[in-house]
């Protein structure tokens, strides 16, 4: 990466701190999936930069970050940034509001992935508070995505 392209990682490395920073543990229920929409937004602004492999290379970090077995947010990051990476320029034309529709089923699809994996691997229980994530994403979308927007063009990152 040269020059303001590196803006482009920076970003990555600030939603994997959003997504470990220690949080008290009401908030923490309702933590975004900061680094899944930082991954969205540029699959979908330059997918030919971002793609699966630096999603499964970020889902490596929070694995070991996490301790979580090896791959299991590898391949549950990989999924939907495949499907936004296949389908961003229908996404790109979408309003703001079916926007945030597809960040919930994404982000549902991800946390699902995850429970489904650690299931098999750990044999945890399901419980609904895995989806709260999901309803704060839809939130903080609209505004992570006008700030990357804005910082993308201020930067000139292609």
């Amino acid at each position: 990466m040269k020059g303001n392209n590196s803006f482009i990682l920076v970003s990555i490395v600030i939603g994997i701190i959003l997504q470990i920073i220690p949080m008290p543990s009401p908030i923490d229920l309702y933590r975004p999936d900061w680094l899944l929409l930082i991954l969205i937004y540029w699959s979908m602004a330059l997918p030919n930069r971002v793609s699966v492999g630096i999603a499964a290379v970020a889902g490596l970090t929070l694995d070991i970050l996490y301790g979580t077995a090896l791959g299991v947010h590898s391949f549950a990051l990989a999924i939907p940034i495949y499907l936004v990476s296949a389908n961003y320029q229908r996404l790109r034309n979408y309003s703001m509001l079916q926007q945030a529709v597809m960040i919930l089923l994404l982000s549902t699809l991800f946390h699902v992935v995850v429970y489904w994996l650690q299931y098999l691997i750990t044999g945890i229980e399901f419980n609904w508070i895995f989806l709260r994530p999901a309803v704060s994403s839809i939130i903080f979308w609209p505004w992570l995505f006008w700030l990357l927007r804005k910082f993308r063009r201020n930067l000139r990152v292609t």
